[in-house]
């Protein structure tokens, strides 16, 4: 996969099959946004899939009023990642500013999509809006379509149990700690990537050392205060453990919520690695304990729990 800022030369071709959204999460929704994409691209020659997404996220520069700040299931590097997999041939970055978010959704499609990238198709989902205020949607490019010779396929809306698929349903159910549902909605176990900073060791002192995982991105969303059985990959090997997300009231009762993980059976310094912790399932909601001791009991039951699932675990088990 290819990926330009908006601001490079990019190869001008007509023969592009094009989408323009945030992708956060690139969800279930994204994803049948691609594979339809990838679907009209075989039936095609010499053509090439285009993503063209914002950096950063246009709610953490234009908050809506109506909106609460935005959270952030990806980031850019984890997006970049997710479309990738998904067999993308090309993404576009537009680095996203107050200026660029006034410009008009038909200026929007004519200069920078028509004529610095070239399409011969759009894609869109359900709610699609673009340009100025959102002003831009689907009959917007039905009229600009017969002029700048593009044809548009609009995605109807995804549903599970009823639930439209969304990046805001998601955020929703990640911040109750629903990972079952979360898992339905994105088509994978939900992830964060970091980097492991120091701690003050204190998990050491009670037999649980932990890795301090900072996410790259402030504005990235961790799951609900909470206990969960997650796994990374490290060296080329997928390790298990237990990670905690919240405020430590038992030892000292932070203002900020930190993500620490133990892992199961793994003595390597990990300190200024980046690493994905894949939270794999919900245990308990986070506690505080009388004692250390006390403490130190509980983590030793849910690293029990958590070891007898790992043989027969699988993505799907996940439970809420």
């Amino acid at each position: 996969m290819i990926v330009y800022s908006l601001f490079d030369t990019i190869p001008h071709d007509p023969n592009t099959i094009l989408t323009v959204g945030t992708f956060d999460g690139v969800h279930k929704g994204h994803q049948q946004i691609i594979t339809s994409m990838n679907e009209l691209k075989k039936s095609k020659s010499n053509a090439r899939t285009v993503v063209v997404t914002f950096e950063p996220h246009p709610q953490l520069i234009v908050q809506r009023p109506d909106k609460p700040p935005i959270s952030l299931l990806t980031d850019i590097s984890e997006r970049l990642q997710l479309l990738e997999s998904y067999g993308v041939d090309m993404v576009v970055i537009i680095p996203f500013t107050k200026e660029f978010s006034q410009i008009g959704s038909d200026e929007f499609i004519k200069t920078f999509i028509h004529e610095r990238i070239g399409c011969s198709d759009i894609f869109i989902g359900y709610d699609h809006g673009f340009g100025k205020s959102r002003e831009g949607d689907a009959q917007t490019l039905h009229a600009l379509s017969s002029e700048l010779g593009f044809k548009v396929h609009q995605i109807h809306a995804m549903l599970i149990d009823s639930t439209t698929i969304s990046s805001t349903e998601i955020r929703s159910a990640l911040k109750h700690g629903y990972l079952q549902q979360a898992f339905e909605l994105l088509g994978h176990p939900y992830f964060v990537e970091g980097m492991v900073i120091h701690g003050d060791q204190r998990g050491r002192t009670i037999g649980y050392p932990t890795a301090n995982v900072q996410a790259a991105n402030p504005a990235k969303l961790l799951p609900k205060n909470g206990v969960y059985f997650v796994s990374s990959d490290i060296q080329g090997k997928t390790v298990y453990g237990m990670a905690n997300i919240g405020t430590r009231p038992t030892v000292n009762n932070l203002d900020d919520i930190r993500l620490e993980v133990h892992f199961f059976d793994l003595d390597e310094d990990l300190y200024h690695q980046q690493i994905v912790i894949w939270f794999l399932k919900y245990i308990r909601d986070e506690q505080q304990f009388a004692s250390l001791e006390a403490l130190q009991n509980q983590l030793y039951k849910d690293e029990q729990y958590c070891r007898e699932i790992i043989a027969t675990f699988h993505f799907s088990d996940s439970q809420s």
